[in-house]
């Protein structure tokens, strides 16, 4: 089986490409951040490219202006606005009253004060054409060799850093020869922790029909 991914790449717009050549030219599985981007170009990928649209700009700058709510962050404070954030500690007896250094909040306020405790993400429940632009897709040629790979920009409003599923074995992409392929999207935090499409393919090694292995593994 041979892997190649970028996470985190910047002013690279073909990532899927990016990915290839990792697979081909390197004897690594995963390379991030702006040493993918200098990979990437240095293999001969266009760029660095500035891959902002004026709709991205436009969006990004009304989150900002609306103190960047919703977002990924919990249990930190101050939770309604951009940051910077610091973590609270919550005691194991939460009766007790204990003041976070140089803040002056108690953590019974902390507790009484829900917004500081949750994140402020709900909406990103829901499935629009703004938060659901991953592609998987599966292939398989004239001699039987499947490939299967996934591109992403990522969730929307993601702490930065952050690297989705897309570049992950198992998770939103997965294929073998002698099996067949899977390809998923959906909350890429919560598949990187479970490998679902890792999952459907050994399923299927083991004789589940793709629709079952598909449910078992959901």
């Amino acid at each position: 089986m041979e892997i190649g991914a970028v996470a985190a790449m910047r002013y690279v717009k073909d990532a899927i490409m990016a990915a290839k050549l990792v697979m081909e030219h390197t004897g690594h599985t995963l390379l991030v951040g702006e040493k993918a981007t200098s990979f990437a170009i240095s293999m001969g990928l266009a760029g660095p490219t500035n891959l902002s649209s004026p709709e991205s700009i436009e969006k990004w700058s009304n989150w900002r202006q609306n103190n960047c709510q919703p977002n990924f962050w919990k249990n930190v404070a101050p939770a309604g606005n951009c940051g910077p954030y610091h973590p609270i500690n919550i005691p194991k007896d939460p009766v007790k009253s204990a003041v976070w250094e140089n803040q002056g909040i108690t953590c019974q306020e902390w507790l009484e004060n829900d917004n500081l405790l949750e994140p402020t993400n709900s909406h990103f429940n829901s499935v629009n054409r703004h938060n659901h632009d991953t592609i998987s897709m599966a292939v398989i040629d004239k001699m039987g060799h499947v490939a299967v790979g996934t591109s992403t920009n990522g969730a929307t409003f993601k702490i930065p850093g952050r690297v989705g599923d897309g570049p992950i074995p198992g998770s939103s992409a997965y294929g073998d020869d002698e099996v067949g392929a899977c390809g998923a999207t959906g909350d890429g935090d919560i598949m990187m922790r479970f490998l679902p499409c890792y999952q459907v393919v050994e399923s299927m090694r083991l004789g589940m029909e793709p629709r079952d292995a598909a449910v078992d593994a959901i």
